[in-house]
């Protein structure tokens, strides 16, 4: 007996919060078992009925992908519980049975109490509704689960709607899903837990959902799965209701598992005799009464928490709460989301419809484009955009400028003098002795200037590639939300940087070649390294030539060089070569220097030229050519701006009639004063 209070207690805590929180919807009176054998019918049916036609209302229109989550009763229970039994019982209907998994849909129940001469059953999916009778009910859903799960034993997340009309049924609306089985059987997948798993997690997730859990009496509730898994999303319990199935076939120690509630049921437990063989369900109300009411165990738990009646009392009472609850909530979000979705619109380009409109877009476009490629590229603005640095232009052009000039400048330590010598070797000609050849200065600046030629290109090359990003990612900036004009403004820009970088390919070749075919300077840093470096060479030549034999020797401005393969060569080569190393070394500084400055302002001339005119241009000339179809081209939307749209708008729709379904609801509870 104590066991029926504590469970009385818990869910009078959680109507007591309900109704803390938002309007009470209802009052209840806890009905007696006996006096409730048939109808089962809730005694204010006519008063919520109104609210849950407008939560299915909403349902219909699917506003859960709005991100806006209803309240609903979701069923659980490990397969064989007797989940089917239950909702049987609360519907009057018969529900398939069988071997396995018998629910492979997530199946709507929608119970509503009407005084028909007889049943209206109703089953929606697939944008189909398909009237049947209580006879056919069960084929019924078996083929619409065949058609939406497939023939055979697996499952599907698509939705069946049981719409059930029949007088006495209480209003309810339930969900009921898939039985945990861990064990696939033939004809399942390898990974049907998993799956089970996904969907009824999806469903029991959110706080919006009062969670059914169907157990066994025979079973242990500690080491239910259906219990693990609402536990893992509700751990207080304050949103799960037990009912306890088969109380008939296992009646020893059912009073302790329900009183002790180690699973933590917050709503609490209700016992239940379902149905056997060829029962009414009128008889089969009878029978459970008098089962609670004559056996020596179960007649001790108390008379709240038996019986269907009770359970059907309990879930109209907890889905009311519910609602009650969440209706502030939705009311909230669907405001807000309406009022996003119609902001959002507004600032969704406006439709071109002539010629003129075109033209003035084009060419906002064209200067929104212009300014911001002024600001990265040539003032080293980046406050468009501040946490994205490969747009940071001109710090990662000055970046790739360094790098190059790094390379350009080669490491003269090593082998030194070895070109000289061989060269000088080669170049003796009849003449005065000690005169230096200018054969020999010509052919080593050669051959220096061929060993770096491809620098300057890849350098180049890759400044361009660089740049093409760039353009790309400011033009798709500027003109996402016109298809035909980014597609042209693309391929315009892709043609000019072709065009860029195919001649500063040109410009390097021909700076390279001048370098290679003659050598001249006016530069005085020139003679000022020359005399420098040779106000060495006697101290190193002697260095080199000593008894000491060092195997290095440190030469201010170029280096610890090794010197150990000079001594085989006499003082007067080694003062010759040095000689020419000095002014070959001295020199190649001024070429390098001219190589980097010569580049740079090549390209940064292109850069300027690029912004200010030549990309306007081409892509001008591209949207008048025959593939760019013309200024009137930029009258057609672009798919995605079209798409989004198109989204917003239909949103928009479900959630303005959502809003005056809500509203309604509203205005319902306003009609019962003691709401």
């Amino acid at each position: 007996m104590g066991g029926g209070k504590k469970r009385n207690d818990n869910a009078a805590v959680f109507s007591q919060r309900g109704n803390n929180e938002s309007l009470a919807l209802v009052h209840v009176e806890q009905p007696d078992a006996l006096a409730m054998v048939a109808p089962i019918v809730s005694s204010y049916n006519e008063r919520i009925r109104p609210v849950l036609d407008a939560m299915e209302n909403l349902r219909r229109l699917n506003i859960a992908k709005e991100g806006i989550q209803l309240p609903s009763i979701v069923v659980v229970g490990d397969q064989s519980s007797g989940k089917s039994s239950v909702l049987e019982s609360l519907a009057g209907i018969s529900l398939p049975r069988g071997q396995g998994i018998c629910t492979r849909v997530p199946l709507i129940m929608r119970l509503q109490n009407h005084p028909l001469p007889s049943p209206e059953l109703v089953l929606e999916y697939n944008g189909k509704s398909i009237m049947t009778d209580e006879a056919n009910v069960s084929h019924a859903i078996n083929c619409a689960t065949e058609e939406l799960a497939g023939h055979g034993k697996g499952i599907s997340n698509n939705p069946l709607t049981l719409v059930v009309k029949k007088n006495g049924v209480p209003d309810l609306t339930m969900v009921d899903l898939p039985g945990i089985t861990r064990v696939p059987v033939h004809g399942q997948p390898e990974n049907i837990y998993d799956q089970i798993k996904d969907i009824i997690m999806e469903y029991i997730k959110p706080e919006e959902s009062i969670i059914l859990n169907v157990l066994s009496a025979s079973v242990d509730f500690t080491t239910c799965e259906s219990i693990r898994m609402s536990q893992s999303v509700d751990k207080t319990g304050l949103r799960t209701l037990a009912v306890v199935t088969k109380a008939d076939k296992s009646p020893e120690g059912l009073l302790e598992k329900v009183t002790a509630d180690d699973v933590n049921i917050g709503l609490g437990y209700v016992c239940v005799r379902n149905r056997i063989g060829d029962e009414s369900y009128e008889e089969a109300r009878i029978q459970e009464a008098m089962l609670f009411d004559s056996h020596k165990l179960l007649s001790k738990i108390d008379k709240s928490i038996i019986g269907i009646p009770v359970l059907a009392q309990k879930l109209v009472q907890v889905q009311a709460m519910s609602i009650s609850k969440t209706l502030p909530e939705i009311i909230k979000k669907i405001n807000e989301k309406l009022a996003n979705n119609l902001s959002e619109l507004e600032n969704l380009p406006a439709n071109l419809t002539s010629v003129a409109d075109a033209m003035t877009a084009f060419m906002q476009i064209v200067g929104l484009t212009r300014e911001t490629l002024i600001k990265i590229l040539l003032r080293g603005e980046f406050d468009e955009y501040p946490e994205e640095r490969n747009m940071h232009c001109t710090a990662r052009l000055v970046e790739m400028l360094d790098s190059y000039s790094h390379d350009l400048y080669g490491d003269e330590t090593m082998q030194f003098l070895m070109d000289e010598i061989q060269v000088l070797e080669e170049a003796k000609w009849i003449g005065l002795p000690n005169f230096m050849p200018r054969i020999a200065f010509l052919t080593i600046l050669q051959k220096k200037v061929r060993g770096i030629r491809n620098m300057p290109i890849g350098f180049v090359e890759n400044v361009w590639d660089y740049l093409e990003d760039v353009l790309i990612t400011v033009i798709t900036r500027h003109c996402h939300n016109y298809y035909q004009l980014l597609v042209s403004a693309k391929r315009a820009a892709q043609v000019l940087i072709s065009k860029k970088k195919q001649n500063s390919s040109n410009h390097v070749k021909e700076a390279i070649e001048m370098e290679t075919y003659t050598d001249y300077t006016c530069n005085s840093e020139f003679s000022q390294e020359y005399n420098r470096l040779m106000s060495q060479q006697e101290a190193f030549v002697n260095e080199v030539l000593s008894q000491q034999q060092p195997l290095h020797v440190n030469l201010e401005g170029v280096g610890r060089i090794d010197v150990a393969h000079l001594r085989q060569y006499p003082l007067s080569v080694l003062n010759q070569a040095f000689d020419l190393k000095v002014r070959m070394i001295s020199y190649w500084k001024i070429v390098q220097k001219r190589l980097i400055d010569t580049i740079a302002l090549h390209l940064m001339l292109s850069i300027h030229r690029l912004v200010n005119c030549d990309l306007q241009k081409e892509i001008v000339k591209d949207l008048l050519s025959p593939s760019g179809g013309g200024i009137e081209r930029l009258l057609e939307e672009s798919p995605s701006i079209a798409g989004k749209r198109e989204r917003l708008s239909r949103s928009v729709r479900v959630l303005r009639e959502s809003k005056v379904t809500v509203g309604n609801i509203i205005d319902s509870i306003g009609n019962y004063a003691d709401f």
